[in-house]
């Protein structure tokens, strides 16, 4: 894979109504720049793109997925299960995305990325967070490299630690693990993602609580830095 050239970059916003997650995103990104963090609902920020986490359907049916379908209308729902159902057959693994338009001025895009398989599924004890995080923000790799500049700015919700029952100290953690291998690395391959994610954070239930993983990624294929 060749390197590509690097791009601007990108603020992120990470928001939730959840104050617990919010302090476990202050811990664990304390070091992270670049990163804003908010108590907060996702629809009051005026970013590029929102990541939604979903299931691999795409049914907007609960939580962040539900409200942000009315915010948007019933269409957006439809976008993504076209790009779902076009892109993988109708079932989007849980470490894939998808980046489809909003239909909006704010925001441009959605990226709808599954935590978990069908709805209401606890995740609390898998890798699913890191890998839904990792993989959202590889879409926004892909859509800049498609159309440059497109998505130059993104809000993220606390991933799994509602719905999903994930531990907010766990969903910060595995976050931010999914946000650094943004920063020094495409992927091209959504299996070749999954399975540096899993083979490096296989054993992460040993580490203790507060210990983040930074992935190292495939040899030679690093991106450039922001």
């Amino acid at each position: 894979m060749t390197v590509k050239r690097a791009q601007s970059p990108l603020e992120v916003v990470l928001t939730d109504i959840n104050a617990e997650v919010v302090e476990a995103w202050r811990a664990a990104f304390a070091d992270t720049p670049g990163i804003e963090i908010r108590k907060g609902s996702i629809l009051d920020e005026k970013v590029d793109a929102w990541v939604t986490p979903t299931n691999s359907r795409g049914r907007m049916d609960g939580g962040v997925d539900a409200a942000i379908k009315r915010y948007l209308g019933a269409g957006i729902q439809l976008r993504v299960q076209r790009a779902i159902r076009d892109g993988f057959a109708g079932s989007l693994p849980v470490g894939s995305a998808v980046c489809v338009p909003s239909g909006a001025v704010n925001p441009k895009f959605l990226i709808s990325t599954p935590t978990m398989e069908t709805s209401s599924q606890s995740v609390r004890e898998t890798l699913n967070v890191a890998l839904a995080c990792a993989a959202a923000f590889q879409a926004i790799h892909r859509q800049n490299d498609d159309v440059p500049g497109s998505i130059r700015s993104v809000a993220l919700v606390g991933m799994g630690a509602r719905t999903g029952r994930v531990p907010a100290r766990v969903c910060a953690n595995l976050m931010w693990t999914g946000y650094t291998l943004f920063q020094d690395h495409s992927f091209e391959d959504d299996d070749e993602l999954r399975a540096t994610i899993t083979a490096q954070l296989d054993d992460i239930e040993k580490a203790p609580e507060g210990e983040r993983v930074r992935i190292a990624p495939p040899p030679g294929r690093s991106r450039s830095r922001r």
